[in-house]
């Protein structure tokens, strides 16, 4: 057991098991809500008496749940004799038998996650955009979905199986029984027949009017025969840039020059499907909110984004698979596509072609093989630099498709940009850093270079060069 994977289906569950799955989902949901109350009130307690603990771990959230689940609070009846005394009786949530108990407790543990994202996010353990605190999550606005364990009895059954009773596509969980799937489950069920995987737990999901079922699984390693060559230790050589763009998609091509792949014919699905994205959102914003035909509109819109999301990660999982079947040493560029995004001429053309995900894809999927994915310096101007002198041309705009050096060199700009990103293992070291001062590299309160600014340098005072913090005179060198 080496790498871990997700197997997806389409669940196809009778009318009875269709009501079980959304008790199961407002379970969950509510367990969330419930145990994030729980925080909000102590942290509200810890105002008055600092030493009143919070439960804030994911363990703490089980616990608190489960003994109040059983508690007066969580419910409780008042029973009359014939004699006409009262009596309270406790018990607690009454509904709780009828959902797995599971459910309670991965909700509990999402709440933990996301309170130790907020504290990580706040501490500054976590990296990328500021995390808030968590919200209670709403019926209306929520992707009504659950998470099961699965876990192992002592007569050796599982509690999530797949073919069970005979019927080969079906997928049986705890507390909802053997429920139907559409897609054929063969790979999976041979591998859990030789011992080859693992389930882990599964997550149930209702997206775009259809249950869906995520199988994380522990499976095994790949057949040594998928697997790429190793190399030699002094074997620097066999690099492959892609270079990701819009009008083509992706150029592969080694640090000699030859071109090994282009994908030019994209699917587009946002561009393509645009026109009927606007007449569905044009009907759900005539319809009255609330109504039925603003909740079928909205289904109808819903189920168009779904498809549309389908169609590009079909393609990119394509283009993944072949590219690293046929080249164990990757080189992509860390492309800064959040920044992208706010040029709004070209924030939905980036947008649709997905390059995040191609690149997550090409990182896992080459993993899984032996291979390995380098990623090139955001700094590092693949598309402006000559692959064949190292020259570096400023001026290069966006409209011109073909890159022209002054020593004679000339090729399609996105062949180009493929070969520098190929040739970037062997002069990494050149551009470690940005060039632009203000983008990276030590903030001091060094004076700018004589002659920089109207100002110059006086008697005494430091200059970059002295400092050795001259970003620009580092790079020239």
């Amino acid at each position: 057991m080496s790498r871990h994977t997700t197997f997806r289906y389409c669940l196809d569950p009778t009318v009875e098991q269709s009501v079980v799955l959304a008790r199961h989902a407002g379970a969950a949901r509510f367990a969330f809500n419930q145990s994030l109350a729980f925080v909000k009130v102590a942290l509200t307690e810890r105002k008055i008496s600092r030493e009143h603990p919070v439960p804030w771990t994911r363990f703490d959230l089980i616990n608190t749940f489960n003994t109040w689940k059983k508690s007066e609070g969580a419910g409780r009846v008042f029973a009359v004799d014939t004699d006409g005394v009262a009596e309270v009786l406790v018990t607690g949530l009454a509904w709780r038998t009828q959902v797995c108990q599971q459910v309670f407790e991965e909700a509990a543990v999402d709440c933990g996650r996301a309170l130790a994202a907020f504290s990580d996010s706040r501490t500054g353990k976590r990296t990328g955009r500021r995390i808030g605190f968590p919200r209670f999550k709403k019926k209306t606005n929520t992707v009504p979905a659950f998470r099961i364990r699965n876990k192992c009895a002592r007569t050796g059954w599982t509690a999530i199986r797949i073919g069970d009773d005979l019927i080969a596509r079906s997928v049986t969980l705890p507390g909802i029984g053997a429920v139907r799937v559409r897609e054929d489950t063969r790979r999976l069920r041979r591998m859990l027949a030789k011992g080859r995987a693992k389930i882990l737990y599964a997550t149930v999901s209702f997206r775009a009017g259809r249950w869906w079922i995520s199988l994380a699984a522990e499976a095994s390693d790949l057949h040594p025969a998928h697997h790429h060559r190793p190399r030699e230790h002094h074997d620097d050589g066999g690099w492959v840039g892609i270079d990701r763009g819009l009008t083509v998609f992706a150029v592969a091509a080694t640090a000699g020059g030859a071109e090994v792949a282009r994908v030019a014919t994209a699917p587009k699905p946002l561009a393509t499907e645009l026109a009927q994205q606007r007449r569905l959102a044009k009907s759900l914003s005539r319809k009255q909110k609330g109504s039925h035909n603003h909740r079928q509109a909205a289904a109808r819109l819903r189920r168009h984004h779904h498809r549309v999301a389908d169609i590009r990660r079909h393609f990119t999982h394509q283009i993944a698979n072949r590219l690293v079947k046929t080249h164990d040493r990757i080189v992509v560029e860390d492309l800064n596509v959040v920044g992208m995004l706010g040029n709004h001429r070209l924030a939905r053309a980036i947008s649709d072609a997905g390059w995040s995900d191609f690149a997550r894809l090409l990182t896992y999927k080459q993993a899984w093989r032996g291979g390995t994915v380098t990623l090139a310096n955001r700094w590092y101007p693949s598309s402006k630099r000559c692959s064949a002198c190292g020259a570096i041309n400023p001026v290069l705009s966006l409209a011109d498709r073909v890159f022209l050096c002054k020593c004679g060199f000339r090729a399609d700009r996105d062949h180009n940009a493929a070969i520098n990103l190929a040739q970037w293992p062997a002069i990494a070291q050149d551009f470690s850093r940005s060039p632009d001062p203000r983008a990276g590299g030590r903030v001091n309160n060094v004076r700018r270079r004589e002659g920089a600014d109207r100002h110059f340098v006086g008697v005494g005072e430091t200059v970059p060069i002295d400092a050795e913090t001259d970003v620009h005179a580092t790079i020239v060198a």
